[in-house]
C-alpha cells in the first residue's frame, strides 16, 4: 500500500485509546461530516519503558489494526466534529486526512485521495495549499523551478513547464513532456520464478480441446475475411441466437460473429496483411471455440483459401469455409452457414468441463478508463495477481505498446535475456517512427477522461500501466496476434486502444481477460470473458453492474494489495471454471473484435 504522506488541518494529538469503543473523537478538528482519516497508533516515547502493552498488542479502535510498511496501524473511519478528546499516557495518536497519497520517498508530488480546498494547511511536510485540488490530482510538495523533472512513482512523469511552488496544482498547465534520462539495464532485475511445486497448484474446470489446449468457453464462432461478408455471418449467428436451437445444446456457450472493417482495400502482402492472417489464424484455433465458420465474399484481398492454406487450415467436423460467390448470393450464403453450423452443434455440445492445471490459463490484463488511482491499487493489485498465476505455472500476456513509453525501461531490466530487452526497445522505435509518419505523438495517448481523472502526461500513465505486468521476469515479446509458445509473463505488441489490443491478445492464445478502470468501463470481449477491477470504490458502488471486483478497498485501508490480489486470482478462477461475468450477464462481447489495420486503405 502507498504511504501517506500527510495530512491537512490536523495537528499531532494525544487522545483516549480505548479497545472497547469504536470511534475517536476529533475535537480540535473542523471538517465536514464523513470525511475520512487514517488512525496511525503509535507508542508515546515518553511512556515508553513504563508501559507493558507491546506494539504487536495495539488494535485499531473498533478491529484489529494492520501494521503498514512504515511501522504504524491504520484504518478508516468517519469524522465526528463536536466530541470531547481525552487522554491515555501509554499512546499517541496521530490523525491524518488520508487526502494526500506520497508514493515514493523521491517524489516531490503526492496525489489526494479528495479534493482539498485552497488554503488548507498541511503537516508533514509543513505547507500550505496554494490551489483547490481535484480528487486525485497532484499537488508540488516542494518547490520545483521550471524545467526540473517531476517525480512521480520515483520517476520522471514530466518537466515543470514554469516554476511551481509547494502547494501549487500540478497538472496539463505547468507538467509538460520532455527527454528524461532512462536506465535501460537490460535484465538487472530479472529473476527466475518461484514456482509452486506442481501438487500444490491451483486448478479450474475447463474444456481440453483435441490439439491440447484448455479453453474457459465453448462457443462457435463465424469469422469474416472481409467486411463484405460482415451482414451473412451476423445474419447466420443471430439466427441461433434468436430461433432457441442452441437449448438443446447447453454445454455451448453462443454462436457468435466476429466481424471487422477491413480484409479488401490492403496490400496483398505485407505488415498489415500478415497481422490480419495472424489475427484469423489464433482465433480459428482459439481454445474457446469448439467449432469455427470462415465466410468470405470471394474477390476480396484476404482470400479464404489463401489464409487456410497459410495457417495450415483445411476443411474438418469443426472448421468449414465457403464464400457468398461460391454459393450463389447472400441468401444461400446465410442458409448453407445455418446447416454448416447445425451439422456442428451435436459435437461442439459433447465437450465437456474437467478439472485441469491453473497452467492452461493465459491472462490477458488490460486498462482503459484509467485514473490516478489506477496506477496505485487496481494496476498493482492485479500484477500482483498474475505473479500468482505465473507461480502456478500460467502465462500473463501484457500489451498495449504506447502505454509502456516512458515506463519501457522498467520492463528491459526484467527482460530474461538481453536480445529480448531489445527486442521491446525495437518495438518502441517502430511506435515513435509509426506515430511520427501520421503527424501523431505519443503523448496524445492519456484521453480527456485520463485527464479529468488526474493523468497529466502518458509517461504518468505509462508508469501506473507497467503495474499490471507484476514482478517477474519478462520471457517473451511477441508480434500483435502472434502465438504465444512461453509460459509466464510475455509482451504482446499492440496499440492502446482496448478493442484492437485485447483482439491481439485473444488472438495470442489469452483464455480470459482482466480489464482495470478508474472512470468506468462498459467492455466484455467474446470469446475470452472479460473481468473488470474497479481503481476507486465510488466508481465500484456507482457501477455495481458492470464491476467485477473493487480494488479500491486497498485505498479504503479494507484490503491489503496482498489481500486483493489473491481475491482477484480466485475470481479468475471461478470465471475460467464458467462463473458468469458481469459484462457476460449484461450480454457484452459480440462487437469488440476489431483487428489492427496497419497500413494504407486504397
Amino acid at each position: 500500500m502507498p504511504g501517506v504522506a500527510s495530512g491537512c488541518g490536523v495537528r499531532f494529538v494525544g487522545a483516549k485509546f480505548d479497545p472497547g469503543i469504536d470511534r475517536i473523537p476529533l475535537p480540535i478538528f473542523q471538517a465536514p461530516q464523513g470525511a475520512c482519516f487514517f488512525l496511525y497508533l503509535k507508542k508515546n516515547p515518553a511512556q515508553q519503558k513504563a508501559s507493558t502493552r507491546r506494539d504487536d498488542d495495539t488494535r485499531e479502535i473498533g478491529r484489529p489494526a494492520r501494521r503498514s510498511a512504515n511501522g504504524f496501524y491504520h484504518r478508516t473511519v468517519s469524522v465526528l466534529p463536536g466530541e470531547s478528546g481525552v487522554r491515555d499516557s501509554n499512546l499517541w495518536v496521530i490523525i491524518i486526512l488520508a487526502n494526500i497519497i506520497h508514493l515514493h520517498e523521491r517524489d516531490n508530488v503526492g496525489v489526494c485521495k479528495g479534493a482539498i480546498p485552497a488554503g488548507t494547511s498541511l503537516i508533514e511536510p509543513e505547507l500550505t495549499l496554494v490551489d483547490d485540488i481535484p480528487a486525485m490530482h497532484k499537488v508540488a510538495l516542494v518547490d520545483i523551478p521550471e524545467g526540473q523533472p517531476i517525480l512521480k512513482y520515483g520517476q520522471v512523469i514530466g518537466f515543470a513547464a514554469k516554476a511551481i511552488k509547494a502547494g501549487e496544482h500540478v497538472h496539463s498547465h505547468n507538467c509538460k513532456m520532455g527527454e528524461a534520462e532512462k536506465d535501460y539495464g537490460f535484465c538487472r532485475n530479472a529473476t527466475p520464478t518461484d514456482f509452486v511445486p506442481e501438487r500444490e497448484r491451483a486448478t479450474f474446470r475447463g474444456y481440453r480441446r483435441a490439439n491440447g489446449k484448455v479453453g474457459t468457453r465453448n462457443y462457435i464462432g463465424i469469422l469474416t475475411t472481409v467486411n463484405c461478408s460482415a451482414t451473412v455471418a451476423k445474419a447466420i449467428a443471430q439466427h441461433f441466437t434468436f430461433s432457441g436451437e442452441l437449448d438443446d445444446y447447453p454445454n455451448i456457450d453462443g454462436v457468435v460473429a466476429f466481424t471487422h472493417e477491413t480484409g479488401c482495400g490492403m496490400r496483398s502482402d505485407g505488415e498489415g496483411y500478415e497481422t490480419l492472417r495472424r489475427t484469423f489464424d489464433g482465433y480459428a484455433r482459439h481454445p474457446n471455440f469448439g467449432g469455427i465458420l470462415m465466410v468470405g465474399l470471394g474477390c476480396e484481398t484476404m482470400q479464404v483459401r489463401r489464409v487456410m492454406e497459410e495457417s495450415g487450415l483445411g476443411d474438418t467436423d469443426t472448421f468449414q469455409a465457403y464464400t457468398i460467390q461460391d454459393v450463389g448470393g447472400t441468401r444461400k450464403a446465410i442458409e448453407r452457414g445455418i446447416e454448416v453450423l447445425r451439422g456442428m452443434l451435436a459435437g461442439v455440445n459433447q465437450h465437456t468441463r474437467e478439472t485441469v492445471p491453473a497452467s492452461e490459463l493465459t491472462l490477458a490484463v488490460q486498462c482503459g478508463g484509467s485514473d490516478a488511482f489506477s496506477g496505485i491499487t487496481a494496476n498493482p493489485a492485479l500484477g500482483a495477481a498474475g505473479d500468482i498465476l505465473i507461480r502456478h505455472g500460467g502465462t500473463v500476456i501484457y500489451s498495449e505498446t504506447p502505454e509502456i513509453f516512458g515506463a519501457e525501461h522498467l520492463l528491459t531490466q526484467r527482460a530474461k535475456t538481453p536480445e529480448l530487452a531489445q527486442k521491446l526497445l525495437d518495438r518502441i522505435e517502430w511506435w515513435q517512427d509509426y506515430t511520427a509518419r501520421n503527424d501523431f505523438e505519443l503523448d496524445n495517448n492519456p484521453s480527456p477522461g485520463n485527464k479529468a481523472g488526474g493523468l497529466t502526461t502518458i509517461m504518468e500513465k505509462s508508469l501506473g500501466a507497467q503495474a499490471k505486468s507484476g514482478s517477474t521476469e519478462m520471457v517473451g515479446v511477441y508480434l500483435y496476434g502472434e502465438e504465444v509458445k512461453e509460459k509466464g509473463l510475455v509482451f504482446m505488441d499492440s496499440p492502446g486502444f482496448d478493442p484492437v489490443s485485447v483482439t491481439g491478445q485473444v488472438a495470442s492464445g489469452a483464455n480470459v481477460v482482466c480489464f482495470t478502470t478508474g472512470r468506468g468501463s462498459a467492455f466484455g470481449f467474446k470469446p475470452a470473458p472479460s473481468l473488470k477491477l474497479a481503481s476507486n470504490s465510488e466508481l465500484y458502488q456507482r457501477m455495481q453492474e458492470d464491476i467485477d471486483i473493487n480494488c479500491g478497498g486497498i485505498l479504503d485501508g479494507e484490503k491489503t494489495m496482498q489481500e486483493c490480489a489473491e481475491e482477484i486470482f480466485r475470481v479468475v478462477l471461478a470465471t475460467a471454471s464458467g462463473e458468469p461475468t458481469q459484462s457476460e450477464k449484461l450480454g457484452y462481447g459480440d462487437n469488440e473484435f476489431n483487428p489492427w489495420k496497419i497500413g494504407a486503405v486504397v
